[in-house]
């Protein structure tokens, strides 16, 4: 049998064996933790809608010893609150090369890339879908970055695809019934 039954459905044997080696979850914001819509307001004001599913998987992780950062291109006060909020320490908003970043994050946490996961949707993020040890693709994400990822979740951006990624890595690992978030 070449896929283990989860969750959520049916996963290569690959990405399972991935899955337990991961110490370190990045995820992209624009399109994974939200919808990717932008609402703006008349005095220019920005809102995103995030989903409380999505923050208890992140709260899980943390409280089970896996770091989680955040690499997004974007610059706002909502995502630094949002993820301050979580509990994520490692932010990283404003970049236009995520690579550099996750480089960055790999040395300052002496990490390899195969002990480092990553949640994208668009083209930006495929250098560090490739190259880190369990690439994952939102299952509406563009069709040029799953075709190169490890694991399409089931799940759209926004509406629990963080969560499941979550419950991918503490399933893998054997501690998912033990899980302990909050949905914040």
């Amino acid at each position: 049998m070449n896929t283990i039954d989860t969750l959520y459905g049916p996963i290569a044997k690959s990405v399972w064996v991935k899955a337990q080696q991961i110490k370190l979850l990045i995820c992209d914001v624009d399109g994974v933790f939200s919808d990717g819509r932008i609402y703006l307001g008349n005095q220019g004001e920005e809102l995103k809608a995030f989903h409380t599913k999505d923050g208890f998987g992140i709260k899980s992780l943390i409280n089970a010893g896996i770091d989680v950062a955040i690499i997004t291109g974007r610059k706002s006060a909502i995502v630094e609150n949002r993820m301050r909020g979580l509990g994520i320490e490692h932010i990283y908003q404003g970049q236009d090369d995520k690579f550099s970043a996750y480089q960055q994050l790999m040395s300052t946490l002496n990490l390899t890339s195969t002990q480092v996961a990553y949640i994208g949707d668009d083209v930006v993020d495929k250098p560090v879908i490739i190259d880190c040890g369990l690439g994952v693709a939102v299952n509406d994400a563009h069709p040029l970055v799953i075709k190169d990822c490890d694991y399409q979740t089931f799940i759209n951006g926004g509406f629990g695809a963080v969560r499941e990624t979550c419950d991918l890595i503490l399933a893998s690992k054997g501690i998912l019934e033990q899980a302990k978030g909050m949905s914040v």
